[in-house]
């Protein structure tokens, strides 16, 4: 299963760079989705990075279990750090669109804590 987040890692980096390429193509302006501090472009800004952010997490995840030679017991914890890698942007972007979106929040989020909560058993033996 590591192999999953190695790709959704390198997969999620490359979406962070298109991302960032076509938003900086509207950036230079700065009433540009209603203005830099403004709860659109700060969610824009929120999903592009949490490309790169969740990437590193799945990137991680993927090297882990060599590192500290766990074998993954179950695929729960792999598929976890994926739901969030799709989630996060995913409702980020959406959030800029539809601020009701926001409430949808806590999927990603219990996504990867909760993966990491697998990861942390499987790694201890807990």
């Amino acid at each position: 299963m590591y192999m999953l987040n190695f790709y959704a890692a390198w997969i999620g980096i490359l979406l962070g760079f298109v991302a960032g390429a076509v938003l900086g193509l509207f950036f230079h302006r700065e009433d540009w989705l209603g203005g830099y501090h403004s709860w659109r472009r700060r969610m824009v800004r929120l999903g592009h990075i949490s490309f790169f952010g969740i990437a590193f997490i799945n990137m991680s995840y993927a090297f882990s279990g060599a590192v500290f030679h766990v074998a993954p017991s179950s695929p729960y914890a792999s598929c976890l750090f994926v739901v969030g890698a799709v989630t996060m942007p995913l409702l980020c972007f959406l959030a800029a669109y539809r601020e009701a979106f926001r409430h949808f929040f806590f999927i990603p989020v219990l996504s990867l804590v909760i993966g990491t909560l697998l990861f942390f058993s499987q790694w201890t033996g807990i």
